[in-house]
């Protein structure tokens, strides 16, 4: 046991053995509860702002502490565990959306100009009329940063 100089126990060393007294005596519902509890008195006092905030923090921080393949590793099991609990009509509808979402956001002038752009690509490709993924990308990029410039 720490003690400070008067023979009392250390702040810390009393957390401790208080929180162990407390995780031997509930169980996982009780730990549930509170947390819940917790959770709901937080939402209450804080806005928006706070939890993009705190969630710009965990994301950086996470960021920092993960390379690469830690993400490309996650996002594999995130797409695998979609893919195995949700069928067809699923991906049906979050495809729908995203259009409509799209169309939402996007003017008439942008699919014309990214159909004359797929058009032209593919008309002076490599000869067999399709176009590398280096050069769509390229020029997709090219006309979102337009079409961000315009203001749409």
């Amino acid at each position: 046991m720490a003690n400070n100089n008067n023979g009392k126990m250390s702040r810390e060393e009393a957390g401790r053995l208080g929180g162990e007294a407390t995780a031997n005596n509930h169980d996982k519902e009780f730990y549930q509860e509170i947390g819940r509890k917790g959770g709901e008195a937080t939402s209450r006092s804080h806005d928006k702002e706070f939890y993009q905030e705190i969630g710009k923090k965990g994301g950086d921080s996470t960021s920092n502490s993960h390379d690469k393949e830690f993400y490309q590793e996650i996002g594999q099991k995130g797409g695998e565990a979609t893919s195995d609990s949700h069928g067809r009509e699923f991906y049906e509808e979050i495809g729908r959306k995203g259009g409509e979402a799209t169309s939402d956001s996007h003017g008439r002038e942008f699919y014309q100009e990214i159909g004359q752009q797929g058009g032209e690509a593919r008309n002076g490709s490599n000869g067999d009329g399709k176009m590398s993924r280096e050069e769509a990308g390229r020029k997709g990029g090219e006309a979102r940063a337009r079409q961000r410039q315009r203001g749409n």
